[in-house]
């Protein structure tokens, strides 16, 4: 597989309606060559809607869609040499693997010497080689979709395209094919927009994350960036900021410390985000940044009420005297009904906007 040169992918204010019903607004991204880009969030906040409009399998109701500069959202999607891996493989039942993945260049008229090469190249590629006679139904899910991702591959396009491939895999072979994208993409260089519910298949996957909520952009950074500084509250609760607690924030301290209560917690915080003012503010903590253990500061009394064994550690629900609940990630055993106290570092306490969801 030959790697196809750009320099950039630019979406100008992309927006998609369906009558008074906006399901994308106002998306302006620009995607380097070979770069790896998850369009992330929840069903409903506009990811596949963007992924098609990209393709061409949805019209824009406003903005534009430049690559290097020639723009080719007025372009049908068989002419914007883009490569399609659907959720649901959407393989010719009746074609082998190896026919269902030539299938494009034969649509293209590719000469059939050049076909036979790169259909044995894919085919080698997604490691299908035992497989290339059988048909569809003969083929595991992972299987399928490996030969889904070679006939978006073998037609050399500019850029990849996946819409939650791997949602029909169970645990196992999610991990499995997480690894073989990432191998793809590494061996390959092809610029790749992927679009996914799972946070951490994003994160493991991707260069950088676009966080879509209610059609429009939350956030645009690398992975460790969204996951460790989510820019509002909306986007650290989908990204595992379990605990959002209601508090008032205090005039701020020396050394850009502040200080919150409610219900009976006190918390120091090293840190606001712009719009959280003295007054009522959204607290959000992961549960895995609460520890187990006493502290000069950030002390939390609770009582256990529920654990759960997650294998490497525990889920566990307490709740505070004043019968506020938080949750908690945490090796270490406890036991219903035990006294214990929660303690988190003052940067690990992210404050926002009451109102900024």
């Amino acid at each position: 597989m030959s790697k196809q040169h750009f320099n950039e992918l630019h979406l100008k204010g992309v927006s998609r309606a369906f009558g008074k019903s906006v399901a994308l607004s106002n998306l302006s991204l620009t995607i380097g060559n070979g770069e790896f880009v998850a369009l992330l969030g929840p069903s409903g906040c506009g990811k596949s809607t963007a992924l098609n409009c990209l393709a061409g399998l949805l019209p824009l109701t406003a903005g534009s869609i430049y690559l290097d500069g020639r723009r080719i959202d007025t372009l049908p999607p068989e002419r914007r040499d883009f490569g399609m891996v659907f959720q649901n493989y959407a393989l010719f039942p009746h074609l082998t693997v190896r026919q269902n993945i030539g299938f494009g260049l034969k649509i293209k008229k590719t000469p059939k010497p050049e076909i036979e090469r790169r259909v044995n190249a894919a085919i080698d590629l997604v490691q299908l080689s035992l497989h290339a006679d059988k048909h569809p139904n003969q083929l595991s899910g992972g299987q399928q979709q490996r030969v889904a991702i070679a006939r978006a591959i073998v037609i050399e396009p500019q850029v990849v395209l996946m819409d939650e491939p791997l949602s029909n895999l169970d645990a196992k072979l999610r991990h499995e094919m997480r690894s073989e994208i990432k191998r793809l993409h590494r061996e390959l260089g092809l610029t790749t927009v992927y679009v996914t519910h799972d946070q951490e298949e994003a994160l493991s996957l991707a260069d950088r994350l676009v966080v879509l909520h209610d059609g429009k952009v939350q956030q645009i950074g690398t992975p460790e960036d969204v996951y460790m500084n989510p820019i509002n509250s909306f986007v650290a609760d989908f990204m595992g900021y379990r605990n959002l607690i209601s508090m008032e924030l205090l005039a701020g301290g020396s050394a850009n410390k502040y200080s919150l209560t409610s219900s009976g917690i006190e918390l120091t915080a090293s840190g606001i985000f712009s719009g959280a003012t003295v007054g009522k503010v959204l607290v959000a903590i992961r549960p895995e940044d609460l520890l187990i253990e006493k502290s000069s500061k950030n002390n939390i009394a609770c009582t256990v009420k529920t654990i759960e064994y997650q294998g490497k550690d525990f889920a566990v629900e307490v709740s505070t005297e004043q019968g506020f609940v938080i949750y908690v990630r945490t090796p270490i055993r406890l036991e219903i009904g035990e006294k214990t106290n929660l303690t988190v570092r003052p940067e690990r306490v992210m404050v926002y906007p009451e109102s900024n969801n």
